[in-house]
């Protein structure tokens, strides 16, 4: 699995026009789903999630988690997250998961956040949908679970 964390001042998601879903300080979390992931990379990424360290303290140091600003998380499926260019000029996506496959472990995603006691909004599986957001900082990391160490 792989996720693209932006911080966020506020993040919403349209889809035809509609606003489904929007967060205030928080997470906008892209979520692109391998077709070799399991439950464990779905509770892995959520676990780095939650916990990493990426909100300023009073000193604006990067010492606080989601969890300690009380943040929200906008969580939106990307499965062009797992294309490979390196061939021609067109990506191919051979190696994301397949539909049913990805919105269960997308799910399982934001279940587990919320879990934790983290307010999860979300986008709407296999929509075309416009993301609006205002990174804070700005600070964008990337998180893959196939690169975890045991």
């Amino acid at each position: 699995m792989k996720a693209v964390l932006q911080r966020t001042k506020r993040a919403s998601v349209s889809v035809s026009g509609i606003t489904v879903s929007e967060i205030g300080d928080g997470l906008c979390v892209l979520i692109g789903v391998h077709r070799d992931d399991t439950s464990a990379d779905a509770q892995y990424l959520a676990e780095k999630i939650a916990h990493l360290r990426i909100f300023s303290d009073q000193n604006g140091k990067f010492n606080l988690s989601i969890k300690d600003i009380g943040g929200q998380v906008l969580l939106v499926s990307q499965f062009t997250l797992l294309a490979n260019c390196t061939r021609g000029r067109r990506p191919d996506f051979l190696e994301a998961a397949p539909p049913e496959k990805a919105q269960e472990l997308y799910d399982q995603v934001g279940n587990f956040l919320e879990e934790k006691g983290i307010k999860v909004s979300r986008g709407v599986f296999q929509a075309h949908m416009v993301v609006s957001l205002e990174n804070d900082g700005p600070v964008t990391l990337i998180l893959d679970s196939r690169e975890k160490k045991s």
